[in-house]
């Protein structure tokens, strides 16, 4: 009975995480004008369902990993008690956060969960050398590397622009706007009204959508763009879908009676479907509140995140798309000079709650589950 509750609990993460990652890796599609909402979440839908059915080949150690192997004893991590509470745990954290609308680590929130789970199936047992370097360390770095490389790799791209000639183009935005006018009334005294009058704005953010003007290789440089754009956010959900879908499918390694791949393939259509119908909110804080994106700096922003995740699965080191994004964009937002700092300092605030609250989330669950 307790795995059937644990292979739901699992779904229910798997949901969460959708809901809360799935519009990350797009974010930028969205945040530029380059496309509206609907078809960039159809492009993370489906470029993240190929990463999860991927993982099934190449992201074993992720799997070890986040079934508490090393961190706590090999005995606890047999206990599906133990692993329910972690999934319950670390799903209630990150569906609370996409509530909320601060897009949060599922990462930080299972790994929160394993330690807040294991400190009471373990009698405070826990090998906190391992979690430190196993766990911490590529959560700690991984940020800083992506804020690094993405300020420099834009930097690089928008010298590269300017040798070639490559200039920003500007639109005419034609249009109605209102004010309120004092006009006489029949007593002799001012009233006020709105009035309705033509307006002219030539202008890059916000009213008009900035553009490239020129071309590379006899091809116009915004078509090019645009193409580069949606590949380099595709990578980003495949490598999120990839990092992602073995982590939350180590909750499950104590069920024997469930196949692998199918496992995986289930935990990747509850991701899409909370990625369908629960991602708005924080995919407007990825997308809009952040920085202003044109669409080299999305370009760049993806092409750090994909990279550095992709290279993190492939080795089994457990970082955060999450983080990795936000700090990508950061990076960008420093450079440009367009930073929204306030909304930084709340996804920070966030990211730091988030390990805490897991714990004591997935404690309290354990707690529960064997007073029952």
């Amino acid at each position: 009975m307790i795995e059937i509750i644990l292979f739901f609990a699992t779904l229910f993460l798997a949901y969460s995480n959708g809901a809360n990652d799935n519009f990350k890796g797009v974010a930028t599609l969205f945040g530029s004008k380059t496309t509206g909402y609907k078809p960039a979440l159809i492009w993370a839908t489906v470029t993240t369902l190929a990463g999860s059915c991927f993982s099934v080949f190449i992201a074993h150690k992720l799997v070890i990993a986040f079934s508490g192997k090393g961190l706590v004893a090999t005995s606890v991590t047999q206990m599906p008690d133990y692993l329910l509470a972690v999934g319950l745990g670390a799903a209630l954290t990150v569906f609370i956060a996409t509530l909320l609308g601060f897009p949060i680590s599922t990462t930080h929130a299972l790994i929160g969960s394993l330690v807040g789970s294991g400190f009471m199936a373990s009698d405070a047992n826990l090998n906190f050398g391992a979690l430190s370097k196993s766990f911490l360390a590529p959560l700690i770095v991984s940020p800083v590397v992506a804020l690094t490389v993405a300020s420099l790799l834009y930097i690089l791209f928008r010298s590269a622009r300017q040798y070639l000639g490559i200039t920003k183009e500007y639109c005419l935005c034609v249009g109605k706007t209102h004010e309120v006018v004092a006009v006489a009334s029949s007593r002799e005294s001012l009233a006020l009204m709105q009035a309705e009058k033509n307006d002219l704005t030539i202008d890059k953010e916000n009213v008009c959508i900035e553009k490239y003007n020129g071309s590379f290789l006899g091809f116009q440089t915004e078509k090019i763009l645009d193409v580069f754009h949606f590949i380099s956010a595709g990578v980003v959900s495949f490598a999120r879908g990839l990092n992602d879908t073995p982590k939350i499918m180590g909750l499950l390694i104590v069920v024997t009676a469930l196949n692998l791949q199918v496992s995986m393939i289930t935990i990747a259509v509850a991701m899409a479907l909370g990625g369908i119908f629960n991602s708005k909110k924080v995919a407007h804080v990825m997308s809009n509140d952040i920085t202003y994106l044109n669409h080299v700096q999305g370009f760049t922003a993806n092409i750090v995140t994909g990279v550095i995740v992709l290279f993190a699965s492939k080795f089994g080191m457990p970082v955060s798309t999450t983080h990795v994004s936000v700090s990508a964009l950061f990076g960008i937002g420093l450079v440009n000079k367009k930073a929204n700092y306030g909304v930084i300092g709340k996804i920070i605030l966030s990211w730091v709650i988030t390990l805490p609250l897991g714990a004591l989330l997935a404690g309290g669950s354990y707690y529960i589950i064997h007073q029952l």
